[in-house]
């Protein structure tokens, strides 16, 4: 092992306070990958949660692998040391089981490379007897896992408290691959895509996803419906994190919201808290190096308790952070509660500037609780706003854009009036249509329309004192639109521009396809989809009827108890 792994290796760990490590031989080794650097994958709650149930099962010991930065990625090449785990600094390819936590389509090229570092076999049909199984969860494989189907042995469709274990069980206790990969398909939840054929037209385009005998048609996505009988916090504190010697608390779990662009709403739904005890419980059991508490949650600021959740973090002196608050439901004391742990940013998300564009995707938010959460912060001292924003949303024109630029500097000059003279900073995304979410037929809008809607936008506060205007890469967005929404060929173009150095786009043009029309498809109602083979448990009826009530902007509730509205609480 080369000196600059070791050192790097060593000083990680020493970094770290939590981490687990059982000497090599007293358990079955687990390999768990984040295919992104550490500083964002110690990040992922996700991760830390399922990191503590496998190696609480007392017979697997978990073991962490990165992507490491491209110093390091050339260090391993150069001194051709394999990719090694945190833990024991075991190779990647010594271990029986490998599973991966896929959170963003841009880590689909990610996981390749750690793969390849690793010394894997990119595709699953070439692994022998011998070789790690490679499975595969997280948001990205619940939502659509065709892209990466040649890659992966299986899939983890939904939350993994459960399946994890279901499908570490079955994996002891079978002795072949083939045997293993069988029993598998049988776990809920679980989706062996080599137990499964994809059909195209003489035109390329998906028809169907046919199951051997014995595999099942549908896939039912699994999540947990007491979130309190398992972890719910960091694992591991270190300040090499996005989230510096911060413990992170799981407050919530689910939206039901009904935000109709938002995937998370639909395939973890319905909206669970966990209860305030228990929060307080994880609390109170801290590392003493924490400098802060971290809660985190799809939609944390619809917690029934969050007044007495921070009122209790004040009264107590423990500093703490919210990622993002709900504009409509910012308290005074909530506001106070957190300028008092040293917050200096007030984060707020009205998606859409104009009124009819936040009507059409539900969010549910007016221009007059943006100025109340301005006015809340500033009285509690919090110096700076940040606002994000889409564009390119179904039925937007840009007229709507205009509206934003507008509404940006309303806030700005509210903002001044109330004394707030900290920065205003506007964070905007090109929107990409997801499965399993009402626009999941919609286009991505057209791209030499985006870059219009773009330069609307940036013209329009170019003069403008104290704003920051921050913008995600066009070409980003078309690669996460192609992928999203991809079938196994979009998959096995993937892995030849990886495999030969190229870009996505480059591959997909030699084949005769263009990567800006493929995102740019508007799908229609009743043909084929190449995730129709999972069960979300919301319908598709739903999900064609929400479309419909976001063209004439119709406002859809949020959850409640006794609703059979969409079809997940049906059971």
């Amino acid at each position: 092992m080369s000196w600059i792994i070791k050192n790097y290796i060593k000083e990680t760990r020493e970094n770290e306070t939590g981490a687990q490590v059982y000497p090599p031989g007293l358990r079955h080794p687990v390999a768990f990958i984040y295919p992104n650097v550490y500083h964002l994958g110690m990040s992922n709650l996700g991760m830390h949660i399922l990191y503590q149930m496998i190696n609480e099962r007392g017979d697997s010991a978990c073991e962490r692998f990165f992507l490491p930065d491209k110093r390091l990625q050339q260090e391993h090449i150069k001194s051709k040391t394999p990719l090694l785990s945190l833990e024991n600094q075991r190779p990647l390819a010594d271990f029986d089981v490998i599973f991966v936590m896929l959170s963003f389509e841009m880590d689909y090229d990610n996981l390749l490379t750690v793969l390849d570092l690793g010394n894997i076999r990119l595709r699953a049909a070439e692994r022998n007897q011998r070789e790690p199984l490679v499975i595969i969860g997280g948001p990205c494989a619940t939502f659509n896992p065709e892209p990466m189907a040649a890659v992966a042995d299986a899939f983890v469709i939904g939350e993994g408290e459960e399946t994890v274990q279901h499908v570490l069980d079955t994996i002891y206790r079978e002795e072949s691959k083939q045997e293993r990969l069988a029993a598998l398909a049988q776990v809920p939840g679980v989706y062996v895509p080599s137990l499964y054929t994809a059909q195209y037209d003489d035109e390329g385009e998906f028809t169907a996803l046919l199951p051997q005998e014995g595999a099942p048609a549908k896939v039912a996505r699994q999540w947990a419906r007491d979130i309190d009988a398992y972890p719910h916090t960091s694992a591991i504190v270190t300040s090499g994190t996005e989230f510096e010697d911060m413990f992170i608390v799981e407050v919530a779990r689910g939206c039901g919201r009904h935000c109709r662009f938002c995937m998370a709403g639909y395939c973890f739904r319905k909206p669970r808290p966990r209860k305030l005890e228990n929060i307080l419980a994880d609390i109170a059991k801290r590392p003493e190096r924490t400098k802060k508490v971290g809660l985190m949650g799809a939609a944390v600021s619809d917690h029934p308790q969050m007044a007495e959740l921070t009122e209790y973090l004040v009264e107590h002196k423990i500093p703490f952070s919210v990622a993002s608050m709900r504009a409509d439901m910012l308290t005074e004391q909530i506001a106070h509660a957190l300028a008092q742990s040293g917050q200096r940013t007030m984060t707020v998300a009205p998606e859409a500037g104009s009124e009819r564009m936040r009507a059409a995707i539900n969010k549910g938010i007016t221009e007059e609780h943006v100025y109340n959460s301005i006015e809340l912060a500033a009285a509690a001292g919090m110096r700076n706003i940040k606002l994000y924003y889409m564009i390119g949303l179904p039925g937007e024109k840009d007229e709507d854009i205009v509206e934003t630029v507008e509404m940006i500097k309303r806030v700005r000059a509210k903002m001044d009036a109330v004394g707030n003279k900290g920065e205003l900073v506007i964070s905007v995304n090109g929107f990409v249509p997801k499965p399993f979410t009402p626009y999941q037929w919609a286009p991505l809008c057209n791209v030499r329309t985006l870059k219009k809607r773009f330069k609307i936008l940036s013209d329009g506060l170019k003069k403008e004192k104290r704003i920051k205007l921050i913008t995600e890469s066009l070409k980003e967005t078309v690669v996460q639109s192609v992928l999203a929404r991809g079938s196994r060929r979009i998959g096995e173009a993937l892995l030849k521009a990886h495999v030969e150095g190229r870009s996505l786009k480059q591959v997909l043009k030699e084949e005769g396809l263009d990567a800006e029309e493929l995102a740019e498809r508007e799908l229609q109602l009743g043909q084929p989809l190449p995730w129709q083979h999972l069960d979300m448990g919301v319908t598709q009826e739903y999900l064609a009827a929400e479309l419909q009530r976001s063209e004439s902007g119709k406002f859809t509730p949020m959850c409640f108890d006794g609703c059979r509205r969409c079809g997940v609480c049906r059971e």
